[in-house]
């Protein structure tokens, strides 16, 4: 996967906490789906392989990880949140909210089409 200076800057502008976050995030979707495209549409940093998956976004207090296509992912643990039709998303306040091989899993799926 190519990064894109959009999504390095966007990185740079959080908080120290959730620049850690953010990197983490951006190395496991590379490791998980390394075909994925990274690109900065609607104001944040959004992932695509045929079409987009998954994106992250900033809070005051999280960071999200956004699924589209998100009927294709198990979620046995109930972490997806959200009630729209096409997307969910997972809230993490700290690097140890970052369930490494279960979300890589998580992405995977959803990169299918």
């Amino acid at each position: 996967m190519t990064t894109i200076k959009e999504v390095s800057d966007f990185i740079e502008k959080a908080n120290e906490d959730q620049r850690v976050i953010l990197n983490t995030l951006r190395m496991l979707i590379e490791k998980a789906v390394p075909n994925s495209k990274e690109q900065f549409k609607w104001g944040r940093p959004v992932y695509g392989t045929e079409k987009d998956y998954c994106y992250l976004a900033l809070a005051k207090k999280h960071v999200t990880l956004g699924f589209m296509n998100f009927q294709k992912i198990d979620d046995h643990e109930n972490l997806l949140e959200g009630t729209g039709k096409q997307m969910r998303h997972i809230k993490i306040f700290s690097i140890e909210d970052i369930q490494a091989e279960l979300f890589s899993k998580m992405m995977q799926q959803a990169s299918k089409f």
